[in-house]
Order: structure tokens, then C-alpha cells, then sequence
């Protein structure tokens, strides 16, 4: 079966700005992907070349096997997508834009509309212009999976959203990729994407720097703390990637993926150690680590001031 999803060597270009540099993704069916990423990271950009709003430079870009650029309409009939910023006709009623939008459709469109609306509690009567931000937030997600779609694109889903409605919609991003679909979010909620999320990417300045399972990273992914002997000794060395360092008086936290094979009584028994201690970091921590690794295997050094 093709790939959901797949970039290959995609560059582009907005006059003097790089917005995406030669990036490569695939995503398989059946998968909840995040893409994670600062703003100017890219994100938005990704998504518009593969629904076909906009042309790559150089590289291709295809949905389920179709290139973006000559299948853009194919494309987004088979897709459901949410802008992060929704366009919605805003003199039309909730029922109003549901029965509209079905017209592109067909089908059951209609009937899960209605569900939908019903199920996020949306008055069917009222104008658009009257909702607030969360309750024109559910609209655009009733409408992009009123044809239950192959493939989900949502840019920044859950802004706006109460606490409730949040938690029950991203388990059903779940149940949808149990089922075969994909889903594709762009979210700064990185604890939400944490909860759902199969395979996380991460961006940073128009470069994807990360593409990878969330078990498998967060399995590879360790911060030691460690506190030294003599407060004037050097950090200690651990293998793998450094991702970050940071230092307080005598103890060192160092985030490093493929870290030591040894025991933890193994490094604990360095004559500079006094003690050791691991655990799993979340993925925000994770994110905001690479964020601020140059890539070239040094990590940024944190040093805190004892009160």
C-alpha cells in the first residue's frame, strides 16, 4: 500500500526565505503523525504543498501515492483539513453550512455532519458570526470529517476547545487510526500530541530534524542527573547525543539519546561521581532540547544560579 503520506527532498522558497530545506517524510496509513515545530518552523508550509495549495522548488510531494501538484483536486477530496485560522461563510447557520458543504460530497455527509454537531453540542440554528472561537473550532472539525476521510490535516485542532471536548476528540483520533485512516496534526499542545501521537516529527528552521516513533524516542531519549564529587570537576562524559547540559553548583542534568550501556552503579563508580540518577523525560522536554541543539553533536550549556 503507498504511503498516506510522502516528501521527497521537498525544498521552498518564499523570495530570499527558506521555508522548508530539502525535507523528506513518509508517514504510513493507519498512523496519528505530529509535526512539531517553533513558528517559521515549516509546519504550514508542509501541509499546503501536500494538499496542492502551493508547488515545491524542487522535490515531490504525494498523498497516497498521487503527486501533489497535478492531483491537488483528487487530493483534497479524499482529505479532511482544518486551517489553524478556519474560513467559514459566516452569514450561513450551523445546519446551513453543513447542508451546503454536502453538496461537494454527497454520500453520508450529511447525516455524520449532524452527529457530529449534535456530539459537540452546537446549536444547528445559529449564525456563524454569533459562535465563539471554540464553538466555530468544532464546526471546522465537524465539516472536515463529515465524508470521513482517508486522511485528517489539522493545523492547531484543538485551540479553542474546552477541556472535555479536547480530551474526547483526540481519542478519537485514536479510534480513527485503528480503523486504517491517518491522521495528521500540527499542534503546539505537545502534551496532547504526547497522549495520541504514533510517529512525531520535529522541525526546526525549514529542516526536519527528527522523524521518529514516540515509544522508540522516548525510549532512546534519558536525562541523568548527576552529581559530582567536587563541584569545580568537569561535566561528566556519557555517551550518545547530548542534547542538553545543564548545571547547578555540583550536579549536572544531561538529556542524551543512546546514552551508556553501563550500569547505573557502573557510572555511579567514577571516582568524580557521587551519585547518579536517570529518568524518562516527556516529549516537551524533548522538543525544547532540540530546539536548542546546534545539530553538530554540542548541546547548550544551562547554568543555574543557587537563591
Amino acid at each position: 500500500m503507498s504511503n498516506a503520506i510522502r516528501l521527497n527532498h521537498v525544498t521552498k522558497r518564499f523570495g530570499s526565505q527558506l521555508a522548508l530545506d530539502d525535507v523528506s517524510l513518509e508517514v504510513a496509513p493507519g498512523t496519528v503523525f505530529a509535526l512539531l515545530g517553533e513558528n517559521g518552523a515549516g509546519k504550514s508550509t508542509t501541509i499546503r504543498l501536500l494538499l496542492g495549495l502551493a508547488e515545491p522548488d524542487s522535490g515531490q510531494a504525494s498523498v497516497f501515492g498521487m503527486e501533489s501538484v497535478t492531483h491537488s483536486l483528487e487530493i483534497r477530496r479524499c482529505v479532511g483539513y482544518v486551517a489553524e485560522r478556519p474560513t467559514l461563510y459566516d452569514w450561513m447557520t450551523v445546519d446551513e453550512i453543513g447542508w451546503f458543504t454536502a453538496g461537494f460530497y454527497g454520500g453520508n455527509f450529511l447525516p455524520t455532519y449532524k452527529s457530529l454537531i449534535e456530539q459537540f453540542s452546537l446549536p444547528s440554528n445559529k449564525k456563524l458570526k454569533t459562535l465563539s472561537k471554540g464553538m466555530r473550532a468544532k464546526v471546522a472539525l465537524a465539516l472536515s470529517m463529515g465524508h470521513d476521510p482517508d486522511l485528517l490535516i489539522l493545523d492547531e485542532p484543538t485551540s479553542g476547545l474546552d477541556t472535555m471536548v479536547r480530551r474526547e476528540f483526540l481519542e478519537s483520533m485514536v479510534d480513527r487510526a485503528a480503523s486504517g485512516k491517518t491522521v495528521f496534526l500540527s499542534s503546539h499542545q505537545i502534551h496532547e500530541v504526547e497522549r495520541v501521537a504514533d510517529v512525531v516529527g520535529i522541525m526546526r528552521q525549514g529542516k526536519m530534524i527528527v522523524v521518529e516513533r514516540l515509544e522508540k524516542l522516548k525510549a532512546e531519549v534519558q536525562e541523568f542527573t548527576v552529581t559530582l564529587a567536587d563541584a569545580s570537576a568537569v561535566p561528566p562524559l556519557i555517551a550518545g547525543e547530548l542534547l542538553r547540559q545543564r548545571r547547578r553548583a555540583r550536579q549536572w542534568q544531561l538529556l542524551v539519546r543512546n546514552g551508556p550501556h553501563e550500569s547505573l552503579q557502573q557510572l555511579s563508580d567514577r571516582e568524580s561521581i557521587e551519585n547518579v540518577e536517570v529518568r524518562t523525560p516527556s516529549l516537551e522536554e524533548i522538543f525544547v532540547a532540540y530546539m536548542r541543539h546546534d545539530g553538530g553533536g554540542a548541546a547548550t550549556e544551562e547554568i543555574e544560579q543557587l537563591v
